[in-house]
């Protein structure tokens, strides 16, 4: 079964609608539209002002637009053709790796969906849950294999063949470890992301599936409230997983 009909088990249709309308407009799919570069970043008490220089994603942009910079959701200040300025909190520089970018680091960047958008990757709402480690990628052929290690906190919610965004770019899993991923990366997202100036033991930021955050939290409460317990022969026999 895929993500929606699981969703619809947990909630009604018209409410999994209003989720998806509420956030359409702050929401990202992990497709990368292009690879910019950091041309400043200035550091103060609250946080950052940071200007990245980027064409594509610039267009059709106005101001207090979002617009993920590696997987972080920013607010488009100040655009011009050629770039825009973001204000960065303390809280989002501590939790995501955009504090410890330099001058002239590659970026990845793409604008929120719109109606219109087709959602080529999976949901991506730019917040960071934690900061993983590229440790190797080896390649075959045209393609690589990309391992990172991941904290322990994110843990429950990955999934072999589930969805994960790295430095914002939608991924499926292709092997899971008690502390590591591998994602099967092709060459067009190899050429077009910042995953080919990585190096090992950069760290990257990383990106949970949000349903599985929900469904998470509908188990939590239900049980804290008394409710029938969801159990996996019970997904089972309801031909949710097999």
């Amino acid at each position: 079964m895929c993500m929606i009909s699981l969703c619809l088990f947990f909630f009604s249709e018209r409410d999994l609608r209003r989720f998806l309308i509420y956030n359409l407009l702050k929401m990202f799919t992990g497709i990368i539209e292009e690879l910019g570069k950091i041309a400043a970043l200035e550091k103060h008490a609250e946080g950052a002002k940071i200007r990245i220089a980027a064409r594509v994603v610039t267009k059709d942009t106005n101001e207090g637009d979002s617009i993920a910079v590696n997987g972080v959701c920013l607010t488009a200040l100040d655009i011009k053709p050629d770039g825009f300025t973001a204000d960065v909190s303390q809280e989002t520089l501590d939790k995501s790796t955009l504090g410890k970018l330099k001058s002239g680091a590659k970026v990845n960047l793409e604008r929120a969906v719109t109606p219109a958008t087709r959602l080529g990757g999976h949901i991506v709402q730019g917040h960071v849950d934690s900061r993983g480690k590229f440790v190797s990628a080896v390649q075959s052929g045209d393609f690589w294999t990309v391992r990172v290690a991941f904290p322990k906190e994110i843990g429950q919610y990955l999934v072999y063949k589930g969805s994960i965004s790295v430095e914002g770019i939608s991924l499926t899993i292709a092997e899971l470890g008690a502390d590591y991923f591998e994602i099967a990366v092709i060459p067009k997202t190899w050429e077009l992301t910042n995953l080919s100036s990585l190096k090992s033991g950069d760290e990257v930021n990383l990106e949970a599936d949000v349903i599985a955050k929900y469904v998470e939290r509908i188990l939590l409460y239900g049980k804290a409230q008394g409710s029938e317990n969801i159990t996996m022969e019970k997904l089972s026999k309801l031909g949710f997983v097999k």
